[in-house]
């Protein structure tokens, strides 16, 4: 099977809306206000790529590779991102909303969540050793038998962590952010 290759390419303001892309490799290639909204990459592999203003809600990431990508200011509402390849997946979110999204069992240490909004997002057995969210929104985030070692919440806000099903041993929080640690033990922290 033959792969179509694009280096160091801009999309700009495309609609790919509920399209598939199959077994395309992206290198350095950007893309600005571009509309993802129930689109495929199936197969493919985008590496040092960067997603700006786009909208990605429901995008699906059949065992595609994603090495080095960062999403600056995306809507990226229900995604799941656990079908995309675990081996070099390393991504970046910066201002965006991932609402509803899951990474459900993915290995993703080192991942730098800033700015983000992050409710209601699946992080059940994924391993985030090292990562940070700096100044997200946790509300109804779950964590669940997650590696959440040296994990950096000091900024992140409204999450609830059960010390008993996490690793959190190295994690770092605020004292403000206490309380999302002891909500199961009815414990107020003020």
């Amino acid at each position: 099977m033959s792969s179509t290759i694009l280096d160091d390419k801009t999309f700009t303001e495309l609609n790919y809306a509920k399209t598939t892309e199959r077994n395309t490799e992206f290198n350095n290639c950007v893309f600005k206000k571009c509309d993802f909204t129930d689109a495929e990459f199936a197969l493919c592999k985008l590496i040092d790529c960067v997603f700006e203003d786009c909208n990605l809600s429901m995008i699906k990431w059949s065992r595609s590779t994603l090495n080095n990508v960062v999403f600056k200011k995306c809507k990226i509402l229900g995604v799941n991102f656990s079908p995309s390849e675990d081996f070099l997946f390393n991504v970046r979110f910066e201002s965006c909303m991932l609402d509803y999204s899951s990474f459900m069992a993915k290995k993703m240490p080192k991942t730098n969540f800033i700015k983000s909004s992050l409710k209601e997002v699946t992080f059940t057995e994924a391993i985030l050793t090292g990562s940070a969210f700096d100044e997200c929104d946790l509300n109804g985030a779950v964590f669940n038998r997650t590696d959440l070692t040296a994990v950096n919440f000091t900024t992140a806000s409204n999450f609830i962590i059960d010390p008993e099903l996490n690793t959190i041993k190295r994690a770092s929080f605020s004292a403000g952010g206490l309380e999302g640690l002891l909500v199961k033990y009815g414990i107020k922290v003020v």
